[in-house]
């Protein structure tokens, strides 16, 4: 599946990994937000868990169709997920997304590693609004 990315921390337009990973790399880029998720403050970037009521702000993603899969590649390297691995930070999971305009649109998604959301939701501190530019 070549679904765009929905991406709310450090891969943002004007963050640091948004040139590094994503400059030249896609053919849109515009705000949206995920429903059913929680973001909390994390070591130097953000993560989103999903929760029953919550909702996350940042951006959908398309890749450019010839840099997709080096594209998802990286992504999963620096997001610290494999398929299945038990040491995940995140996980890759597809969810729909809600775009400025009104259209849902199903995207990747990095959300909290089960173990990491279990720790979130015990001791983390939620960031007010769902948007870590605002926090």
């Amino acid at each position: 599946m070549q679904l765009p990315f929905f991406v709310y921390g450090t891969l943002r337009p004007g963050e640091c990994n948004h040139d590094v990973f994503l400059r030249g790399r896609t053919v849109t880029e515009e705000p949206a937000r995920l429903a059913g998720a929680v973001l909390y403050e994390g070591p130097g970037f953000p993560y989103a868990v999903e929760e029953d009521e919550g909702v996350v702000r940042g951006e959908l993603v398309t890749a450019a169709p010839d840099e997709y899969v080096r594209l998802l590649a990286r992504l999963d390297r620096l997001e610290g997920y494999a398929p299945g691995d038990p040491a995940n930070l995140y996980e890759r999971v597809a969810r729909p997304v809600t775009c400025g305009d009104g259209r849902v649109v199903r995207a990747w998604v990095y959300v909290a590693a089960p173990a990491i959301a279990t720790d979130l939701r015990a001791n983390g501190k939620p960031i007010d609004g769902g948007d870590w530019r605002a926090s």
